[in-house]
């Protein structure tokens, strides 16, 4: 297991780790944050916020571009409904009701990648792991979007964070599993 921290304006990073499980290594971040007034304002009228989860895995070579490794991204849609109430986390086609504002942000905190193949993973080779969220302004409103690309109310980005990590076992046994 591989811990950082780091911190930016709007949405910093809290915790990122690396973890080799049985199927192979998942990426997985955690994130502070603190909607802009302009957003909260938004999302309290009903306009759903969407934001981005951004994963990358790679390896530097010294003779030419780095060799990426592994590229994920997982849009997840902050909402509110106005007549219930309640606010709305959706991934794809999965969601999740909340009660409270703090629920669905604290839902929101956490992102994982999709799991990486051990096998795409080399012992005792660095790499470097990079972990993103940001809130995607071209799902905005088109009058939102004008204002979001002058201002810094629309500014929620955590900036790319990187760590690196060397593994230092990894083995595939049986039907591709990692030990």
């Amino acid at each position: 297991m591989f811990i950082a921290t780091a911190h930016a304006d709007g949405i910093s990073v809290n915790k990122a780790e690396a973890r080799l499980g049985e199927e192979g290594y998942q990426l997985s971040a955690s994130y502070d944050i603190n909607l802009t007034f302009a957003a909260q304002r938004a999302l309290e009228r009903g306009i759903p916020l969407y934001f981005v989860g951004e994963f990358r895995l790679t390896r530097s070579r010294w003779y030419w571009l780095d060799d990426e490794i592994f590229q994920g991204a997982q849009t997840i849609k902050l909402s509110y409904n106005v007549l219930t109430r309640q606010y709305r986390i959706s991934r794809g086609t999965l969601f999740q009701n909340f009660a409270s504002f703090d629920d669905a942000l604290n839902m929101l905190t956490r992102q994982s990648s999709a799991t990486i193949p051990p096998e795409l993973i080399k012992k005792d080779r660095e790499y470097t792991v990079a972990a993103r969220l940001r809130l995607d302004i071209e799902q905005l409103p088109l009058p939102l979007q004008v204002n979001a690309l002058t201002g810094k109310d629309w500014a929620l980005d955590s900036g790319w964070y990187r760590w690196v990590i060397r593994p230092a076992e990894i083995t595939v046994r049986g039907e591709g599993k990692a030990e």
